[in-house]
């Protein structure tokens, strides 16, 4: 089948991306699936700091790639072998198809799945091989999914089946920012009630780690980013301080003295994570979440990690189980206590495609928190 979708045949082009435009709108050959897939019509995809990264070259990949990997979207074909999941199902995509079997799998980490990790950085499908064409020319996935699109044909293990009454724009918000930040507030900095959390960056991720640790009842919860607006919808969300990274040792000596239980950067940078890891009190979790460019290195006191006790731990898709987790926070969501849509930034109308590149400077300028583009 034919159909459009946001391609990066350039990695690196500088900003503003509004006028370079990265992302060429195409009409692409879309393969039908293969046994273990399904095709899915995407009904609403968010911009992430992962699709910006491979924009800028930060996480290369393989190019030409169709981009984009938060999404929802509802079923429209099922291929050979795929018994639970059925036509006109809604679902979430996720970034790291998982294939079951791996040592990673079996050991209940699927997020550090080898071979579905092996597919991403290939830029196919688990189960190999690419399903996008441009004449001749096959085009990569991105992440298992290539969201910003029309259609897309995925593995059935990047689908997660969902509750229809849960709205597609919010729902796709779930395989991603939420999966990710509440993901790593609840499994990787194992955060428990009554314990206090600061959160370093205020983007989607971060926010929703906010979520997450208010969720979870911990207190104080101490919201940390240079921009304003983002500060205050953090205060919305549940943080029970929000401060300028200029004030954030002072707010944490005020609100839990001797730091936190457990810091996140949410940021990706070398600066955040080491505000984070100044934040965290001793014997408590410093939490990684933002992906810089993989040649970053920071410097920390071994001395300090050893006679302190600290963890400085890396949460990859928030350690999460997607088939476990996406369904239990979509329960938490419909009960009121994961308040998602507070997320949503401008909603990109019907045109959104085109308007792609528009939407991935305003992205990279750190003014919004999660637009939402709806092919």
């Amino acid at each position: 089948m034919k159909i459009r979708a946001a391609v990066l045949r350039k990695r690196g082009l500088p900003r503003p991306y509004d006028r370079t435009h990265p992302l060429e709108v195409s009409e692409l050959t879309l393969d039908e699936p293969r046994p273990g897939e399904l095709l899915v019509r995407i009904v609403a995809a968010g911009l992430c700091h992962s699709d910006l990264s491979v924009i800028n070259g930060s996480r290369p990949r393989p190019v030409p790639m169709a981009i984009g990997h938060e999404a929802a979207g509802i079923v429209e074909q099922v291929g050979d072998s795929v018994e639970d999941t059925a036509v006109g199902d809604h679902v979430v995509l996720t970034f790291v198809p998982s294939c079951g079997i791996c040592s990673e799998c079996a050991s209940g980490q699927p997020a550090m799945c080898r071979r579905g990790a092996a597919a991403n950085t290939e830029g196919r499908l688990l189960r190999g091989g690419r399903r996008l064409h441009a004449g001749n020319q096959d085009i990569h996935h991105h992440l298992g999914v290539s969201a910003f699109a029309e259609y897309t044909v995925v593995d059935r293990r990047s689908a997660i089946v969902i509750d229809k009454r849960t709205p597609l724009e919010t729902a796709a918000l779930f395989g991603c920012a939420v999966l990710t930040g509440v993901g790593a507030v609840l499994n990787t900095g194992a955060v428990r009630t009554g314990e206090s959390v600061a959160v370093v960056g205020l983007g989607g991720v971060g926010l929703a780690a906010i979520l997450g640790a208010f969720a979870t009842g911990a207190h104080p919860i101490i919201a940390v980013d240079p921009v304003e607006s983002k500060r205050r919808l953090a205060l919305d969300l549940g943080a029970t301080a929000a401060v300028h990274p200029d004030d954030a040792e002072e707010a944490v000596r005020d609100l839990a003295e001797g730091g936190v239980n457990c810091a996140l950067d949410a940021a990706g940078h070398p600066t955040a994570l080491k505000a984070a890891y100044v934040l965290t009190a001793r014997g408590g979790r410093t939490v990684a979440i933002g992906l810089p460019h993989p040649s970053v290195e920071i410097s920390l006191s071994v001395t300090q990690i050893v006679a302190e006790g600290r963890t400085l731990v890396g949460s990859y898709m928030g350690s999460s189980a997607p088939q476990r987790d996406v369904p239990r926070y979509v329960a938490l969501w419909q009960a009121g206590r994961l308040p998602v849509t507070k997320l949503h930034g401008p909603v990109v109308d019907t045109l959104g495609l085109e308007r792609i590149n528009e939407a991935m400077e305003c992205l990279a300028s750190g003014e919004t928190v999660r637009q939402l583009i709806r092919p």
